[in-house]
């Protein structure tokens, strides 16, 4: 590394605890009044302002999204684009710790002005809304939101540190039956009963998870099974989530799902109806030249993020449908002891802990080391793209 770089990074580390102050109350707001997908328009109005009043040219709105927005500083190429999520679950909101992203994600560009300022180049904070389920990066990335993008990067809280963690690709289908109601007791025999029919579909789903790969998930809810006792259910719905680690298994075992709704529909003679989701999520390519940057800086911060560690399962992200666009990464950090769950309250309540707060601030580190590693060396973004281009994720 040359001397040159070596200062550029020394103000990049600066700048970033500079920012510090700022960046944990960002996170700890956002955490304070969380918004569900597409909603959250308290949380986008406090990252698109922070982000001008340090000078990017910040655009709200892309990709026909109302609360997705757009913020560059520098000009030309490379454009290194840095996501930031924000959406909360319902109940236990911020249990996913996307104000932890959010935060890292605008601190990690602010930092890196540094190096775009020394080197040339665009740095972008691209707002995603609605990554809980509404796909909100895929409709972004149909919208040519990140087409200009070099590169795309991320950091997820979790519980363990994983440079290249195991995401699975996703598709949400909603689920109804229709049937025809009848006194449970008096008159059964004139109904048609759309619940027994949900129930020997999740029956045959249930036998169905024994002949798939350990790697692949079905699960769900039942969201309507009925209003009385003594009526029989003339309507039944259901949300279930199809998960596999290929995209093309994705869409084979999605088939078989149907199978198993249309068996209930034929056992019970209730009529099937059924919605798949508009944007399925892809499943992840980690991009393995760009990770193994990132976790070079990190282990500057003192994290070990081994890249010949098995890929441990995350779940599933729309950051999957960037990373077949872009080379991608999407690394965690750890804000909590394994044995918390995320997506659970505790996890909720960890995302605004002493623990979080360092994971946001070593993130945002370094992401913004790794995008001037990015802009300083022509070989390391070629290397990264020929990755890309080859196929050859991780």
């Amino acid at each position: 590394m040359s001397t040159d770089l070596t200062g550029i990074k020394a103000r990049v580390n600066q700048a970033a605890t500079a920012a510090r102050e700022a960046a944990l109350k960002l996170s700890h707001d956002i955490h304070a009044n969380p918004e569900l997908g597409f909603q959250e328009h308290e949380a986008m109005a406090r990252l698109t302002s922070h982000l001008e009043d340090r000078d990017f040219r910040v655009t709200r709105g892309i990709g026909g999204l109302e609360t997705a927005f757009r913020a560059d500083y520098g000009n030309g190429q490379p454009v290194i684009g840095l996501m930031a999520e924000y959406d909360a679950l319902p109940e236990i909101g911020h249990a996913c710790g996307h104000n932890v992203i959010a935060g890292t994600a605008v601190t990690a560009a602010v930092a890196a002005r540094a190096a775009v300022d020394a080197l040339g180049g665009t740095v972008s904070v691209c707002g995603t809304p609605g990554e809980e389920g509404l796909g909100g990066k895929s409709v972004m990335a149909e919208a040519g939101a990140f087409s200009d993008l070099d590169a795309a990067m991320m950091v997820h809280p979790g519980v363990k540190d994983v440079a290249c963690p195991g995401v699975l690709a996703a598709w949400t289908i909603t689920v109804e039956y229709f049937g025809q109601a009848a006194h449970a007791a008096a008159d059964p025999e004139a109904g048609i009963n759309a619940l027994d029919a949900m129930i020997l579909a999740f029956s045959a789903i249930n036998a169905l998870r024994q002949h798939i790969p350990d790697s692949a998930r079905v699960h769900g809810i039942i969201t309507d099974g009925g209003q009385a006792p003594n009526i029989i259910p003339a309507h039944s719905a259901a949300t279930l989530m199809v998960r596999a680690a290929d995209n093309a298994y994705l869409a084979e075992l999605a088939e078989r799902v149907i199978h198993c709704f249309e068996a209930g529909a034929g056992a019970s003679g209730a009529r099937l109806e059924y919605r798949w989701e508009e944007h399925p999520y892809a499943a992840l390519v980690s991009n393995h030249a760009l990770a193994a940057l990132f976790a070079a800086n990190m282990r500057t911060l003192g994290r070990d993020y081994p890249l010949d560690a098995p890929a441990e399962q995350f779940g599933s992200t729309d950051m999957g449908n960037v990373s077949l666009l872009v080379p991608s990464i999407h690394p965690l950090v750890a804000i909590t002891p394994r044995r918390v769950a995320i997506h659970s309250p505790e996890f909720a309540r960890a995302a605004v802990s002493k623990v979080a707060d360092r994971g946001l601030m070593d993130g945002a580190r370094a992401l913004a080391l790794t995008v001037t590693d990015l802009l300083a060396d022509p070989a390391c973004l070629r290397a990264v793209k020929e990755e890309f281009n080859a196929g050859s994720g991780v």
